[in-house]
């Protein structure tokens, strides 16, 4: 049953720009692909892998996100407007203060980096060329999620929407000109997308200063007295991603012990979770303001009630996303495997990929909203001890172990999934994050 209209308004009028935002960068990482495909497969190779060296670096600064998004919006349900942009200011000198020296760390050690994720020669060259350019970006990234943060702490989420689009095109014009060394530009191969995304990044930090320079008020009360707690909320989120990413990368290496066609399989069945889970995700960070904001007005029952009205929500978005997967799953597959052998090995995962995406509504929305109420640290131990204690063990003994391979390793992640909705749900039902002060 959904929620009033009132309340449905309010949540949609929150998530819609983030979820828009976040489907519109997995097109643009398709569009990236396309371009640097054109160049050959060690190119594409070369991106992939300096893609998700950044996404690890990236990691270690994500949670100023959410650190600076849930005190924002305690500030804005206590109506605090002197201190309400405190935890912006502590999180934008974390931000310089940690992703500086990374960046520098990164640009001298990125040979040997890359290196321990892949040793081709062709490969690891394309690899550190890009990655040395997107991490040239590095600091802008980490203020840009302490401006998105405050922003969606205050529920204008819209700006980011405007932002990111603008960002986009402009990605997109400067990747194809540096890439292929078009209207007089260098042409520099697959570095060249990795030049242009973070010329979109540097103009998103200016565009994002700049609007925050017009509409905040230019107060800083006393940022300082917010930074430990800044750090305290920051740093699990940021352990929790790592970790998080960590583990699809053990996933991986279980599927490759078992055959090249479970490998090739689970790489389609993963990306299109991850993808079709983002409505889920916006929604979460929707419910991480609302959260934030209901306790900041010292009403905890408004906050638990709007943890589940925004996973009544996600159930509803993300059972229409899935129904296609359960129901026409050689067709989904089709779309990216040609062999008839690989869609009819990955028929059944599929499908069970569909009811995951389901029982995945309940942590992803009120593991989010756990965050806005400054429980970093349980949705840190909880996702982690999940993910590493009980799924990744049972994976590779169920599907490695006692032989039952692709199918078996999905049976495992749908009973993985199902324990992890569960136990958000009672973490969240038992209250006790209703006892934290920000």
């Amino acid at each position: 049953m959904l929620p009033e209209p009132s309340r449905r308004n309010i949540i949609l009028k929150l998530a819609l720009p983030i979820i828009a935002g976040m489907l519109s960068q997995s097109l643009l990482n398709l569009i990236d692909a396309a371009l640097v495909g054109s160049l050959g497969e060690t190119a594409l190779a070369g991106v992939g892998i300096g893609g998700y060296a950044m996404f690890m670096v990236t990691a270690l600064v994500f949670g100023l996100s959410s650190g600076v998004q849930a005190q924002t919006a305690r500030r804005h349900g206590e109506r605090d407007w002197y201190n309400r942009t405190d935890a912006l200011h502590a999180g934008l000198a974390i931000a310089l203060a940690l992703a500086l020296p990374l960046t520098v760390l990164c640009m001298w050690q990125a040979p040997a980096l890359l290196g321990l994720i892949n040793s081709d020669p062709g490969v690891h060259s394309q690899a550190v060329e890009y990655f040395r350019w997107r991490v040239v970006s590095l600091v802008a990234v980490a203020m840009i999620f302490c401006f998105r943060g405050y922003w969606n702490g205050v529920q204008q989420t819209g700006i980011y929407l405007r932002i990111i689009l603008i960002m986009h095109g402009v990605n997109i014009l400067t990747s194809v000109g540096l890439i292929f060394g078009y209207a007089g530009l260098p042409a520099l191969g697959a570095a060249g997308a990795g030049a242009g995304t973070s010329l979109s990044l540097l103009l998103g930090l200016i565009l994002w200063a700049s609007y925050t320079h017009r509409h905040a008020a230019p107060i800083f009360g006393h940022p300082a007295g917010t930074m430990l707690t800044t750090l305290r909320l920051a740093a699990p989120h940021s352990f929790q991603q790592i970790w998080f990413a960590g583990g699809y990368t053990v996933l991986f290496w279980i599927l490759g012990q078992l055959n090249t066609a479970s490998v090739a399989v689970g790489h389609v069945l993963v990306n299109l979770s991850l993808l079709l889970i983002l409505p889920g995700v916006g929604l979460g960070v929707a419910a991480m303001s609302l959260v934030g904001q209901a306790m900041g007005q010292q009403s905890n029952q408004d906050a638990h009630r709007w943890g589940w009205d925004v996973v009544r929500i996600a159930w509803m978005c993300l059972a229409v996303l899935a129904l296609p997967m359960l129901l026409f799953p050689d067709a989904v597959l089709g779309i990216f495997l040609r062999d008839p052998a690989l869609v009819a090995l990955g028929h059944l995962p599929l499908q069970l990929t569909a009811l995951m995406i389901v029982l995945d509504a309940c942590a992803l929305v009120l593991g989010q909203a756990l965050l806005g109420a400054g429980a970093n640290r349980t949705v840190m131990v909880m996702t982690l001890t999940m993910q590493w204690l009980v799924f990744l063990p049972l994976a590779w003994w169920v599907g490695v172990g006692l032989g039952y391979g692709l199918l078996g390793i999905w049976w495992v992640q749908l009973g993985y999934r199902c324990l992890n909705s569960l136990g958000f749900a009672l973490i969240w039902h038992r209250r006790h994050w209703q006892r934290l002060a920000l």
